[in-house]
């Protein structure tokens, strides 16, 4: 078969562009062996070496699958013969309960992200096509998602300190395998991409079905950047609004209730969803009718919990805090990240733990200043231990240890324009 060096110098260019304003020092690839990971790490390995840039492959296998040892091992000989450094990992995580699927992809990020960060490497590309787009709209749209999940997913994001690049989201499944026919690449399908209980499936029998009417994933594409600017326009607008109404005050929001009620209801509720996705360090913020709910008994005066977020009414102003039944039991070493956002500022103690201040703690305060938070903020708050003995409490000023927002987290502003 006769290559298109059309063909190939547009999936070049795909690759190119994506990382054409953040050239990696080194950069991974994370691939299945399906056909869409093989053609982005064949395209990622040419590039690569033409750029100088040290390119590494993952795969992980999630051992659900008797023919996943053998997948992995066929990606490895290929990196092989592809002179590029192959990794596989193994999970083994799964406990039978839950969703499998979104227990399977988290911990697939997970792994992929530790492994990452041990090699200095701080992007990786993976392998998702206009066709995984446009899958993921019909998908979302029968859950009836609104602006943020209708744009479906982002060319580049950044998620525990490693960011994930999309290079081929322009590009249509077909035309990778027939790149991968033109080099002579044999894939590996999966089976389970025939298996129509999966949503992603279904989705892509009902795509099959709208082709005749011309909706296919070039339509529905162009649909998702007019959506994903629509979007943008309401991130600048929920940001612009946050720093008028909203100020930061030792990991809490202090939000002014007349000037939060001055915006319009998507506004408001995209700021709130963000406040509260923020103090829970959480993937998502809480949706739907309980976060509506949440928003009317900010705007009326009233306590309200959500999220693992507190609400402290006040007279002109509330209080978005740490619930402490989130954090009541967390404890960590004090030389790491605590309920993922507070870390312990040059300590050298390794007999110190970080936890919430809880009642103990604030039993051996002989006196709080004037101007303490309210006592639920306290509460949850972080403080440092020696044992039972209350060390620092950076909240109440106590103490000579700093306990600091992790300094690779985004402050709550910034995250109204990267979520």
């Amino acid at each position: 078969m006769t290559e298109s060096p059309a063909r190939q110098a547009i999936l070049r260019h795909f690759v190119t562009s994506a990382f054409a304003h953040h050239k990696p020092s080194r950069v991974a690839v994370a691939v299945s062996g399906g056909g869409d990971s093989m053609a982005l790490l064949c395209v990622m390995a040419e590039w690569a070496k033409s750029e100088k840039i040290p390119l590494f492959a993952v795969t992980v296998n999630h051992g659900l699958r008797d023919e996943a040892a053998h997948e992995a091992a066929f990606v490895a000989e290929t990196c092989q013969r592809l002179q590029v450094n192959h990794t596989t990992l193994d999970w083994t995580g799964w406990q039978g309960e839950g969703n499998l699927q979104d227990a399977a992809r988290r911990a697939r990020y997970d792994l992929m992200a530790e492994w990452s960060k041990g090699l200095g490497i701080s992007q990786i590309a993976l392998a998702h096509t206009c066709d995984d787009q446009a899958e993921t709209f019909f998908m979302r749209l029968a859950r009836a998602s609104g602006i943020d999940g209708l744009t479906g997913m982002q060319r580049r994001r950044t998620d525990q300190g490693i960011t994930w690049v999309r290079p081929f989201l322009m590009a249509a499944r077909d035309d990778l395998r027939s790149y991968l026919r033109d080099i002579h690449q044999p894939w590996i399908d999966d089976p389970t991409n025939d298996d129509e209980r999966f949503d992603r499936i279904k989705a892509r029998r009902a795509m099959e079905a709208l082709a005749p009417l011309g909706v296919d994933a070039d339509v529905v594409g162009r649909v998702m950047d007019h959506l994903a600017q629509v979007r943008t326009a309401l991130d600048y607008a929920s940001h612009d609004h946050a720093l008028e109404c909203m100020r930061m005050d030792h990991g809490d929001l202090i939000v002014d209730r007349r000037r939060f009620a001055e915006a319009a209801p998507e506004i408001t509720r995209r700021l709130m969803s963000s406040a509260l996705r923020w103090i829970a360090s959480a993937d998502y913020g809480p949706r739907g009718l309980a976060l509506q709910e949440f928003i009317s008994s900010a705007l009326r005066g009233r306590d309200a919990t959500l999220h693992g977020v507190r609400l402290i009414a006040g007279t002109e102003q509330f209080r978005l805090t740490r619930e402490y039944d989130a954090v009541r039991d967390t404890t960590s070493a004090a030389v790491d990240l605590w309920d993922n956002r507070w870390r312990v500022k040059n300590n050298e103690n390794q007999s110190l733990v970080i936890r919430a201040l809880g009642e103990d703690g604030l039993a051996q305060v002989a006196e709080r200043p004037p101007n303490a938070p309210p006592r639920p903020a306290l509460m949850s708050s972080p403080a440092l231990f020696d044992g039972p003995t209350l060390v620092a409490s950076p909240i109440l000023g106590l103490g000579s240890h700093e306990i600091v927002l992790d300094v690779g987290k985004d402050d709550v502003f910034t995250t109204l324009l990267c979520h």
